[in-house]
């Protein structure tokens, strides 16, 4: 963080400065002059700060804008903007926010995850990382999928950084977030218009340049508008193994949503041709949700068959599925993601390529038996 914008945190932000300084939190949001609240470990509890009033609070947003180059005000309300240290700002003014200025902080984190530092925090299985990480060699397309602040970004940094080293990869983001590491990575951020409405630099607009740049895979931080057009085009055209997020509950709904993004630009391509192309280039969905005991878990890997069903519906199978086992007296939830017994399409592209991933890995644990049971029977 630059010392110019430290020194403005320090005086406008000094409220809540204790807050964005300890690594354990993860966001902060202000409901107004008196009500703060943090994220710390997936949870969101009250705290004490406060500001002195609402123009006191008001005054912080319009100086973090004015220093991000950005301008909030009452013909402008809304503020979307990165902070020097890569943290997202966002803030709504009044009247539009009822109870005062509202203003939330989702901090940048400074590490860099590795699937080992999920698999310590319980968010995947040692057996099923190391399938996505086949899958990633073998140049499978993936869409994460998942709510806000169920970690998609820390998933999708993970998966990036295991690309093979010799592949050219372009990252396209609406603001910077991702950290992956690679050896020939290019990253691409798009560009606020100006007050007069010129000079934007859409997602869209980055992908369609990243195509013509001979990317070997494509990843898009978010893909929240008509560039899912794009990247699904790019995913059937020769660029394997491209990766990108999107907001849904379940991994059927994030498919869902990507036919429903690439059909809001000024396509005229029918949706039945959209949906067919969405289930030819989509290979695997990795569905990851926050839990009520505040953690973060890999909930689904879902393979996509190629093909819609007679109906025009996608037809999805679960590689591996989280099934809760119980809960703690403290209400920490206790289950395990596990194979679902069904093996991918690619298993026999797995097993020419000699990886080390053989077809016992997909069968479910004796203790799991009975529940998929049960689940085959409710879904006949």
């Amino acid at each position: 963080m630059s010392s110019v914008f430290e020194d403005s945190v320090a005086t406008f932000l000094a409220n809540i400065k204790i807050y964005l300084d300890d690594e354990s939190v993860s966001e902060v949001m202000v409901n107004g002059p008196s009500e703060i609240f943090i994220e710390r470990r997936g949870k969101l509890e009250r705290v004490d700060a406060k500001f002195k009033d609402e123009q006191a609070l008001q005054a912080a947003v319009r100086n973090i804008a004015q220093f991000v180059g950005r301008r909030i005000d009452d013909e402008n309300p809304t503020l979307d903007a990165r902070l020097p240290d890569g943290s997202r700002v966002s803030a709504v003014l009044p009247p539009c926010s009822r109870k005062g200025t509202t203003l939330s902080i989702r901090k940048f984190s400074k590490a860099t995850p590795s699937f080992v530092d999920l698999i310590q925090r319980g968010s995947i299985t040692k057996d099923a990382a190391k399938f996505l990480d086949v899958s990633i060699y073998l140049a499978k397309n993936m869409i994460i999928s998942g709510g806000t602040g169920s970690g998609k970004t820390t998933l999708l940094n993970v998966l990036g950084s295991r690309i093979p080293a010799a592949q050219r990869l372009i990252v396209i983001e609406d603001a910077s977030e991702l950290k992956i590491t690679a050896d020939h990575v290019v990253f691409f951020e798009t560009k606020a218009a100006d007050p007069m409405g010129k000079g934007g630099v859409s997602v869209r607009d980055l992908v369609r340049s990243a195509l013509r740049l001979r990317p070997d895979r494509i990843i898009v931080g978010e893909v929240r508008g008509p560039e899912a057009l794009d990247l699904i085009t790019a995913m059937n055209t020769g660029h394997g193994g491209s990766m990108g997020t999107t907001h849904a509950n379940t991994p059927y709904d994030g498919l869902v949503r990507l036919e429903t993004l690439s059909m809001m630009g000024d396509t005229q391509v029918p949706a039945t041709a959209i949906r067919r192309q969405i289930a030819a280039a989509i290979h695997l969905v990795v569905q990851i949700k926050r839990l009520n005991d505040g953690s973060r878990k890999v909930t689904h890997i879902s393979e996509v068959i190629p093909e819609v069903d007679e109906h025009g519906k996608y037809q999805i199978r679960d590689i591996f599925l989280f099934v809760q086992r119980g809960m703690t007296a403290e209400g920490k939830i206790i289950g395990e993601l596990v194979p679902t017994g069904a093996l991918p399409t690619f298993m026999e592209e797995i097993e020419v390529n000699r990886l080390p991933y053989g077809r016992e890995k997909f069968t479910p644990p004796e203790w799991a038996n009975e529940y998929f049971t049960k689940l085959a029977q409710r879904a006949a």
